[in-house]
Parts: C-alpha cells; sequence; structure tokens
C-alpha cells in the first residue's frame, strides 16, 4: 500500500462547516484537512462532500440483491452503479421471500462484504427488510410475512452479517425479541406494519433505533389514531425516508426533518435504477419503471430507480440548505450503524469523498479509500 500523500483542491464540506482549501489523504484514510471557512460554495472550485452512504438497496444496473443465487456477481454490479452516483457505502436489502431464497441471497452476497467489489460501493452488510413484518402492510413486498425467532436471525446472521433488520413491532412476539436483536448487534427498524402508536413507542423502549421508509407501508399518522408516523414524528432520533418526490411529498420531508434529527435518506433502489424505461424483477415481482418510478402492476409503488446524488439534489430543490442535505445523505446514515469513519470529511476518517460541480451538483469524481473505484 503506498504512503503517499494524496490531495484535492476545492469547497470542502465538513463536520465544522464548509472550508475553501485541501483535503489530504494516506492509505485510505483522511490525513489533513485546511483551508479557510466560507459561507457557501463560490461555484468556481469543485464541491467536495462525504461520500453517500445508503441503508436501503435493492438493486441498480438491472440486478437485483435477492437474484444472488441464480447471479454471483449481482451485488458487486449493484455496488459498482451506486458508487457512479456518489454513494460510496451501502446495505444490500432483501425482499420478503421464502427462507431457501433469503439464505441463497445472503450466502452470495457475503464474498462481497468481506471485500469491496473492484469499482464498486462498499458494502456493509444487509438489511433484511423482509420476512418480519406485517402480511397487512406488504406495499411491493411479496406475501411471505412470517414471526421472527432468533434461532432464525442468528442462522441468517451466520452467513452474512445482518445490521438492520425491519420487524412489524404488532406482530405478536416482536416486542420481545428487540432487547435482544440489539444486544446482538442488530440495529431493528419498525416499518411495514399496521402498528398503533403505543406499540410504536413500546418498541423504541424496548430498544428499536429507526423507522424504514418513513410513511410509507406503515399506519398513517392521524389526530386521535398517530400511528406509527405518529411514534417516528414525536419519539424517533433516526428514520430513513425516500426523497424521490414520489413517495413523500416535500411538506412530509420538511415536517420530517423538523421532528426526527437523524432523518437520514435511502434511494430503495431496484434494479431498474439506472437503467432506460422497461419491466424489471424485484425479488418475485415484475416490476415497470415508467416516467421515474418503479411500479407494480397495479400500480403500486415499488421501491424507487433513486439514487443518492439525485436525492441530494431533490432536497436542495425543496429548499433544505445544502449543508443539512449532504448530512441527510451520509452523515446520519453512518452515525446510525456506528460508522464514525464513514458519511464525514475529517482526520481519520475514511477517504471516501463524491466530488461535485457546484452549480447543478452533478458528480465529476468519486473516491473510496482516496482511489477511483
Amino acid at each position: 500500500m503506498s504512503h503517499a500523500l494524496e490531495h484535492l483542491d476545492g469547497d470542502i464540506l465538513t463536520p465544522g462547516g464548509l472550508l475553501r482549501g485541501r483535503i489530504a489523504w494516506r492509505d485510505g484514510h483522511i490525513a489533513a484537512i485546511t483551508g479557510q471557512p466560507v459561507d457557501a460554495p463560490a461555484g468556481d472550485a469543485p464541491l467536495i462532500l462525504p461520500g453517500f452512504v445508503d441503508l436501503h438497496v435493492h438493486g441498480g444496473g438491472g440486478h437485483d440483491v435477492m437474484d444472488g443465487a441464480n447471479h454471483a456477481d449481482a451485488a458487486a454490479e449493484i455496488a459498482r452503479c451506486h458508487a457512479r452516483h456518489g454513494t460510496t457505502a451501502l446495505l444490500a436489502t432483501t425482499m420478503t421471500a421464502p427462507m431457501d431464497e433469503i439464505r441463497a441471497a445472503l450466502i452470495a452476497l457475503a464474498p462481497h462484504v468481506r471485500q469491496r467489489p473492484a469499482g464498486g460501493a462498499r458494502i456493509l452488510g444487509v438489511h433484511l427488510e423482509g420476512p418480519y413484518i406485517s402480511p397487512g402492510r406488504l406495499g411491493a413486498q411479496p406475501d411471505f410475512a412470517r414471526a421472527l425467532t432468533l434461532a432464525e436471525v442468528r442462522e441468517l446472521h451466520a452467513l452474512a452479517p445482518l445490521v438492520t433488520i425491519t420487524l412489524a413491532p404488532e406482530v405478536d412476539g416482536h416486542l420481545d425479541l428487540i432487547a435482544a436483536l440489539r444486544a446482538a448487534g442488530h440495529r431493528v427498524q419498525l416499518g411495514h406494519s399496521n402498528a398503533r402508536y403505543e406499540d410504536g413507542v413500546a418498541a423504541l423502549r424496548c430498544g428499536a433505533v429507526s423507522f424504514t421508509h418513513l410513511f410509507n407501508a406503515m399506519s398513517a399518522l392521524h389526530h386521535r389514531e398517530p400511528g406509527l408516523v405518529g411514534a417516528a414524528l414525536a419519539h424517533a432520533a433516526h428514520a430513513e425516508i425516500i426523497p424521490d418526490l414520489l413517495h413523500v411529498h416535500p411538506g412530509a420531508i420538511h415536517a420530517a426533518r423538523r421532528a426526527i434529527p437523524g432523518l437520514y435518506c435511502v434511494s430503495d433502489a431496484t434494479a431498474a435504477t439506472g437503467m432506460p424505461d422497461g419491466d424489471f424483477r424485484l425479488g418475485r415481482h415484475t416490476v415497470r419503471k415508467c416516467e421515474g418510478g418503479v411500479r407494480l402492476a397495479d400500480g403500486t409503488l415499488a421501491g424507487s430507480a433513486l439514487t443518492l446524488d439525485q436525492a441530494l439534489r431533490n432536497l436542495v430543490a425543496i429548499g433544505l440548505p445544502l449543508v443539512e442535505a449532504s448530512m441527510r445523505v451520509s452523515t446520519h446514515a453512518a452515525d446510525l450503524i456506528g460508522r464514525p469513519d464513514l458519511g464525514r470529511l475529517a482526520v481519520g476518517a475514511c477517504a471516501d469523498l463524491v466530488v461535485l460541480d457546484p452549480q447543478p451538483l452533478t458528480v465529476q469524481q468519486v473516491l473510496i479509500g482516496g482511489r477511483t473505484p
């Protein structure tokens, strides 16, 4: 490994604010950041942001995480697709399916977790979105929901690391298992759920830490029945949100960011991401990409075609300051999964950078560990 110091000059978004200066790294980690504080990008220098961290990725570039049993390199192709759009770390996300299909997907995924795919983003592990969800709130998930058991989770985790697990807290027995899941190192998210407000609050008290695609596939907010959305807005420190401007209205995004300090953006990307309009696989479903959205035959939104560079642009377009928008596509997600070395530009952190043109915020360059992926 080279010990030479390398660098980039530009407007650098650090945890302390924006600096005009130089960021330098050695052996994959940031060694120094120097410069003068500025209030906003001047527009005549590259904009250097932390690499994006996406904790909910089903697919991309025509490939689906659940395809792993049939296509051993599916996860690698997905990681390459998202790296081109500035995502430097992600969680490969499963669909609800028969358990043998989930096992096969995790077995195929594991080598790409152990070693970053050439040209691709870091695959940090798995977001197990199914099957421990409510059969009454499947959304676009196939109908193979089941109750969670610790033995089954241990078995799956031995195949590939389960970083986050989505569950419906109202399913019989689930509340009692959250503390054990947390003790085992898993982050529990609440979603695909008909839970009452009280169920959501109880789950947070038991150790749940986030909500899966807030507002979507969960009991809605009503002023006399606040539902799972109400529990999130009243009590959550973190929650996912999909800012493709199809899943959630901009007004709801603004409400969530005022209520939830660690609100972070996910793509919920599918195989359709980065591809022309047409039909694609999402687990056992066939979905169609058309006019920017991805849907089942009945019109139900089925994941997205979003990338996090577009998420950043969408957030800025609806009025978020650039500094905040950047944190919501990088830092808050890294914080949720306990990775202070990711999602921020600070000395000692991984040299995972995305370099943007400051005006249209388009990706010019991506570095992972200080190298072009």
